[in-house]
């Protein structure tokens, strides 16, 4: 089982991500979990949702205490205690931010894979919601889940313009983070 946790604040998108993340992987016919966790239910508070993908039927219905994969849409969100908590050894930490991956490897102690989502999506989609091209970096990054699951996946949430501005921004994603640097440690959890 492959569990996801996605750090960021209300209003976000968060949410969404973890949704259209799981519906992404039900297309490929995997198994799947998105669910939210919120605090104090308002904009700007901090949110976490969790996805859970498996081959087999998922029978866990805590919350994701050990991810092997973590996506912030939030960097202030790396200065709160317990956001990398429970972070398998070998995983992934996809971060939105224009500060460099190194950068961002050497404060946290992790290693990091740091994408500036938020300035990709502003310009394509001219809203600063970075869910989608965070969602499209994890994919790359991964390789767990084809382009036309996701394509699939934002066309049951979205229509018309926003669905086709989401397209182009999930269409040029692959170039901007190291394909399948993660697809090793997908592959692991995946057996």
């Amino acid at each position: 089982m492959i569990e996801i946790r996605i750090h960021g604040r209300g209003g976000q998108g968060n949410v969404v991500a973890a949704y259209l993340l799981a519906s992404a992987a039900f297309e490929v016919g995997r198994y799947c979990q998105a669910f939210p966790n919120f605090g104090a239910e308002r904009r700007g508070a901090p949110v976490m949702a969790f996805v859970r993908l498996d081959v087999r039927p998922i029978l866990r219905r805590s919350q994701v205490r050990t991810p092997a994969f973590l996506i912030i849409q939030d960097p202030g969100l790396l200065n709160v205690a317990g956001v990398l908590d429970g972070l398998q050894e070998r995983g992934g930490v996809l971060v939105n931010s224009s500060r460099s991956s190194e950068e961002l490897s050497h404060q946290t102690g992790q290693t990091v894979v740091s994408f500036a989502a938020t300035h990709l999506a502003l310009q394509i989609t001219g809203k600063p919601l970075a869910n989608v091209a965070l969602l499209s970096a994890f994919a790359s990054l991964t390789g767990l889940l084809p382009r036309e699951a996701l394509v699939k996946a934002l066309s049951s949430r979205f229509k018309e313009d926003v669905l086709a501005k989401n397209l182009k921004l999930v269409d040029m994603i692959a170039d901007r983070v190291p394909s399948r640097s993660w697809k090793e440690i997908a592959d692991a959890l995946s057996t």
